[in-house]
């Protein structure tokens, strides 16, 4: 049975791959040891998802686990408005709509799908300025695009990885201490 991969790992997957593989290496330390502050203030704002504090309303669904089988992915959705079949993803700060941001909610979007729920819209929320960003719906291009990052995540292999040599990534990166 092939394992599946969790959704925020595409995010990760995208802004280097070799951290994917790295992160499973502080998997088991506590997160005060390597998360850095900014990573500390987004786990903190993302507690309301998680403790179903978003709302009381019964129109959305919060934290909730979703899977795909198709994809092998699973995961956890931050809001689904069941109302307005919306989904939203929430990010502590959004400076720019990442192609890693994308991936992840277009695999929460596919999971909702498989899973019965009916999806209009998306959006990446930031939640330092309180600012919702649309995200089209993936059509058949950027459906592929996902699929191959997908493909990519199931076979990579950090063996037959260089080391990425992007100053501005690898600055910002909480796995540079043991990349280098």
């Amino acid at each position: 049975m092939e394992q599946y991969i969790q959704i925020s790992k595409l995010n990760d997957f995208v802004f280097c791959p070799r951290s994917v593989y790295l992160h499973s290496i502080y998997e088991n330390f506590n997160q005060k040891t390597y998360h850095r502050v900014s990573q500390t203030a987004g786990k903190i704002k993302h507690e309301n998802i998680e403790q179903g504090k978003y709302s009381t309303a019964k129109r959305y669904m919060q934290g909730i686990p979703v899977y795909s089988d198709k994809y092998n992915l699973m995961g956890k959705i931050d809001i689904y408005d069941q109302k307005k079949k919306t989904l939203i993803e929430r990010k502590n700060k959004v400076k720019k709509i990442y192609d890693g941001y994308r991936y992840q909610l277009y695999a929460q979007y596919f999971c909702l799908q498989e899973m019965d729920h009916q999806v209009k819209k998306i959006f990446i929320h930031s939640l330092s300025d309180n600012k919702r960003y649309p995200v089209k719906l993936p059509d058949k291009k950027e459906t592929c695009e996902f699929e191959n990052i997908v493909k990519k995540i199931k076979n990579f292999d950090i063996l037959n990885y260089p080391i990425m040599k992007n100053n501005n990534k690898c600055a910002n990166c909480i796995y540079k201490p043991l990349c280098h």
